[in-house]
């Protein structure tokens, strides 16, 4: 890790986050509202009001004398207390998380926690963003409650042009993630998008302030499609959009989803800052659909055609040039021939 990164406490669980936490532990058999009090210490009558203010939410609580509290349902609403609940303990993404109704840019609140001196691993989720955007400036759809929208504050200890490490990552967390909670498989295409045939339901953008020689802070910001039917896509996204509703047959339940993506970023990341990238790199390409393929990269005004070889030790692609000259790519955006 990154010496110099500040290190500020994180604030201590929530009443709500414990109550949450200890009922999904608890399953059917439920958790008891004395050991509630007394892990809280607080009276049994707090522990009675904090269940009826998590009942107006929307989560479904049944009380009885013998089994205490179960939780029987969650409502598809992302709130803070029960994402850390559900996330548990973690090294660094997703010790602290806030959730915005609705919000401008999940990047743009996060860049501004960055140089208001945050801890790396804060999170940022907005269930609408007005002004979402992906790579290159390009708008991102978020609609309210149809799809995951976060950003992650990280401070590595990588040089800039090792960037492109932290997108390589995040596209194998957002895969496995996906995989997890839904036994659907996606592709990676390079180097930011998360795919299913030609149509695209993830993407991810890094936005970093660094120095000459290192990274001061570096914001990962995600968009997930998830519950969009697709009807609810503009019609000049159709062909080329899609969602893990309209790819599973069925909605998708978010906050478990998120929570899946927040333990496998912080599973990854973990690999990169001990120094094992090349594991996560070597899931990368057995996920990867651009590799093999003849492509065109245009990274600016220039265009580089040629095959898709492999990912070298920084993240950066490999192209194979018509002359046979191997191209080091390390951002661009990519084209697949036929």
């Amino acid at each position: 890790m990154n010496a110099t990164a500040p290190k500020l406490p994180a604030r201590p669980p929530s009443a709500d986050t414990l109550i949450l936490a200890a009922m999904r532990r608890a399953g059917e058999t439920g958790a008891s509202g004395a050991e509630l009090a007394k892990q809280l210490g607080v009276s049994r009558a707090a522990v009675w009001a904090r269940i009826e203010e998590l009942r107006k939410l929307g989560y479904d609580i049944s009380a009885s004398p013998h089994q205490g509290y179960a939780l029987r349902a969650s409502p598809d609403a992302l709130h803070g207390d029960d994402l850390l609940a559900r996330v548990g303990d973690t090294r660094v993404v997703g010790r602290a998380i806030q959730v915005f109704k609705e919000t401008d840019s999940t990047n743009d609140i996060v860049d501004k926690l960055a140089h208001d001196g945050v801890a790396e691993g804060v999170v940022v989720f907005a269930e609408s963003q007005t002004k979402g955007r992906g790579r290159l400036g390009r708008r991102w759809l978020s609609p309210p409650g149809k799809g995951l929208w976060c950003s992650v504050l990280l401070r590595p200890n990588l040089h800039p042009m090792a960037a492109t490490q932290l997108t390589v990552i995040s596209a194998v967390a957002v895969a496995r993630a996906i995989e997890r909670q839904t036994g659907l498989t996606p592709g990676i295409k390079w180097p930011n998008d998360i795919m299913f045939g030609p149509r695209k339901c993830a993407g991810i953008l890094i936005e970093l302030s660094a120095e000459i020689d290192h990274i001061r802070h570096a914001v990962l910001g995600i968009g997930l499609d998830v519950n969009l039917t697709p009807a609810e896509f503009p019609a000049e996204l159709r062909a080329s959009a899609t969602s893990l509703q309209a790819e599973a047959g069925h909605p998708i339940d978010r906050p478990a989803l998120a929570a899946a993506l927040l333990h496998e970023l912080d599973v990854v990341y973990a690999r990169l800052c001990e120094g094992d990238f090349h594991e996560v790199g070597d899931d990368w390409m057995r996920r990867c659909t651009t590799l093999g393929h003849r492509v065109t990269i245009r990274v600016g005004d220039r265009a580089l055609t040629g095959t898709a070889e492999a990912l070298d030790e920084e993240g950066a692609l490999l192209v194979r040039t018509e002359h046979g000259h191997v191209e080091r790519i390390m951002g661009g955006d990519v084209t697949l021939e036929k």
